[in-house]
């Protein structure tokens, strides 16, 4: 390592963060409040520091200097000067070392300890009080990285929305229990990389691959003193930086490598970002970052009370978007993950959070419209999840065009149906015809509507059917958290059973589950392990379980994906896939209103009941109405296609007249019988079993039609 100068160069205040010329590396940092900030230099072990130099230069707001012979490796971290006045919403505090924002790769992990806190902890005055302690010790630290790799001929698969179906997971558990992995890879991007884990999500029809955060997050102090962990990892200690812990080589490229082959097996990548919140929780928590930084322009604070926080995100603290550069950091850092990692979109945390201004949520907030108009962003994959605790949080189908939305309507409503419960036939069909009362507007289409039966957050499929209660003890908190009414039944006895007859129904319900989920416009979400029968053994809220309660089962056990009944949930599930790429009544790229005819007196969407005749008001009002008929059709080359959808959620086996005209259907899938091959259906009337849904599909050719 070359000598370190013994002060800076003048350097650029652009652009954020440290940067790596050849030479040496540019660092600026922003902060609107600050008197002083000293870069703090360690060695390669981030225990000892080196050297403590001022940032020579302040260029709008922004601290800056250049370290000449410096280059990537170079361990770092900030000491800022300012005042200590919580009341006036300042908490500057130089004995604390301080993340920097943009870091792009850590060094070591934060080891909890009262020196994190600006403040002196259990002190008389709180956090108006003053800790001098250095918590340089108990720190991670920043890298310089050089982000230069060969993608060779790398393309993103760019899938239409109308063709995507996404696979929620957890990177950690998606493999950290392959035994035919590397003991080091598992749980890490290198085993996602593996060419099994990727022949698996080809195999079920998967297009997009969406992983919970990966964005470097703390050990919740809470959570630790109560030996357990933060698994989903909502809880940002670095925008840029990869969670640590998921390189099995520590390297960054290891990322890249994984998103180049998922690519070239055609799949996409998104991540769940959360930029609503940080890890540094309300005003009584650590100062690790954007505290000590500049608390009074990276948090929204209350009005006339700057000592306190908003707090919409149930976090503590609220990341303040309409500061110009705290959005630039959220902006710099997602073109960070589009550019240099090429990811292929983006799942917001408490989406509505990021939409907030001054009077509330606001489709045109500065987020949205920067979002909208940047020439990289705009071209991905935006989600977000349409709601926060704060007033008006629930924002379902109020998001701007570019965004789609986790439609919780969809989760809720099919499983109600399928449950049995009263005078939900209307809301599935709207759910299967793509949620059009609630998207299509500003000509959004079909695809914004994200549908899912479970995610990472409540039941999964298998406990959907399995328990009615929601069993939380291991997370120690008595079982108060996580949803209270999950829409779930146990059919027959509360738990695992060996019950046949209760594990038939089960299979049967979540089948069904899946086929409407398949054949429903909009985007399809499948939750990660749901293909075949994962259990979280009631645990609806498994936020700090790392461990079997979480990971998928990869064994041949009951719940495992090598069982036979794991085996053939997944075979059904690839199956309604297949069926869903062929067969383009299933994915309509636009909404349908009944309003043009592909054939000669059918409409493209049209409704019936169960003895073939249209569903009238009062049908559609009748509480009791468990049975429904979706026809759909569309132009295809060569004529036109139509599919049948015949649905019976009731608990008795019935005949259905099919609506006229007859055409030449093709029975090509059956909840209830999976594994029955495709047939000419030769009569006017099929029998669908209890709790199943069967489709039928017909092409006729254009001379037919003529």
């Amino acid at each position: 390592m070359p000598p370190i100068a013994d002060r800076l160069l003048p350097g650029r205040p652009d652009p954020l963060g440290a940067s790596w010329d050849g030479l040496g590396v540019n660092f600026a940092l922003f902060s609107a409040h600050a008197e002083k900030v000293e870069l703090c230099l360690f060695d390669a072990a981030g225990r000892k520091e080196l050297a403590r130099l001022a940032l020579p230069e302040c260029t709008d707001e922004v601290f800056h200097g250049y370290l000449p012979e410096a280059r990537p490796g170079q361990v770092y971290g900030y000491r800022v000067h300012g005042p200590y006045r919580p009341e006036e919403g300042h908490r500057f505090n130089p004995n604390k070392l301080l993340l920097d924002p943009y870091a792009k790769q850590l060094q070591g992990t934060l080891r909890w300890t009262d020196a994190l806190y600006g403040y002196r902890a259990h002190g008389s005055r709180a956090d108006l009080g003053f800790d001098r302690r250095d918590s340089a010790a108990a720190m991670p630290k920043a890298i310089v990285t050089d982000d230069a790799f060969n993608w060779g001929d790398d393309r993103p698969p760019n899938v239409p929305w109308d063709r995507t179906v996404i696979y929620e997971t957890h990177l950690r558990g998606l493999s950290i229990l392959r035994d035919d992995l590397a003991p080091r890879e598992r749980g890490t991007f290198a085993a996602l990389a593996d060419p099994r884990v990727i022949e698996h999500l080809q195999k079920l029809g998967i297009t997009a691959i969406e992983l919970l955060p990966v964005h470097a997050f703390v050990q919740d102090r809470f959570l630790v003193e109560k030996g357990l962990k933060n698994y989903w990892g909502y809880s940002t200690l670095s925008f840029f930086a990869p969670e640590p812990r998921y390189l099995s080589t520590g390297a960054l490229d290891e990322i890249r490598v994984a998103i180049r082959r998922l690519h070239a097996a055609g799949i996409e990548v998104i991540l769940d970002v959360v930029y609503n919140h940080t890890c540094e929780a309300d005003e009584m928590g650590p100062t690790l970052s954007w505290r000590g930084l500049d608390n009074a322009s990276y948090y929204s604070t209350l009005p006339g009370q700057p000592r306190r926080y908003i707090d919409e995100t149930g976090c503590g603290n609220t990341v303040n978007l309409s500061h110009p550069r705290v959005l630039q950091m959220v902006m710099d850092s997602l073109r960070y993950w589009a550019t240099s990692f090429r990811v292929d979109g983006f799942r917001f945390d408490l989406g509505t959070t990021l939409g907030r201004e001054a009077d509330g949520f606001d489709p045109g907030s500065g987020f949205f419209d920067a979002m909208r108009q940047d020439p990289v962003l705009s071209r991905l994959k935006l989600i977000s999840e349409p709601w926060d605790i704060g007033p008006g949080g629930y924002q379902l189908g109020n998001h701007p065009p570019g965004f789609s939305e986790w439609n919780d309507r969809f989760r809720d409503d099919i499983r109600r149906f399928w449950r049995g419960d009263d005078g939900i036939r209307p809301d599935l069909a709207a759910r299967l015809s793509g949620s059009s009362e609630l998207f299509d507007k500003r000509r959004r289409r079909p695809w914004a509507s994200i549908n899912f039966v479970a995610a990472h957050d409540g039941f999964t499929l298998h406990d959907l059917t399995a328990y009615t209660e929601k069993y939380n003890l291991a997370n120690g908190e008595e079982n108060r958290d996580g949803h209270g009414e999950n829409f779930s039944a146990n059919w027959g006895a509360e738990g695992e059973t060996e019950d046949a007859a209760i594990l038939a129904q089960r299979a049967r319900i979540r089948r069904a589950m899946l086929m409407t989920l398949l054949a429903s416009h909009g985007t399809p979400m499948l939750l990660g392990g749901d293909e075949f029968g994962r259990t979280q053994l009631g645990n609806n809220n498994a936020y700090c379980q790392d461990n079997d309660i979480s990971w998928l089962d990869w064994s041949d056990g009951p719940h495992g994906s090598g069982g036979a009944d794991g085996i053939a949930l997944s075979h059904f599930f690839a199956r309604a896939a297949a069926l869903r790429r062929a067969h383009p009544t299933l994915r309509s790229a636009t909404y349908l209103h009944g309003q043009t005819f592909p054939l000669p007196g059918i409409a493209d969407i049209a409704w019936f009941d169960d003895r073939g005749s249209l569903m009238t008001p009062e049908a559609w009002n009748d509480p009791e109405g468990r049975v429904l008929v979706l026809r759909r059709a569309a132009t295809v080359d060569g004529g036109a296609e139509v599919s049948l959808l015949l649905v019976n959620g009731t608990a008795e086996d019935r005949a259905f007249n099919l609506p006229a005209p007859l055409l030449p259907w093709r029975m090509v899938l059956d909840s209830a019988e999976p594994e029955a091959e495709e047939r000419t259906v030769q009569t006017a009337s099929e029998t669908i079993s209890h709790h199943s849904a069967r489709l039928l599909v017909a092409f006729v050719p254009a001379e037919t039609n003529a």
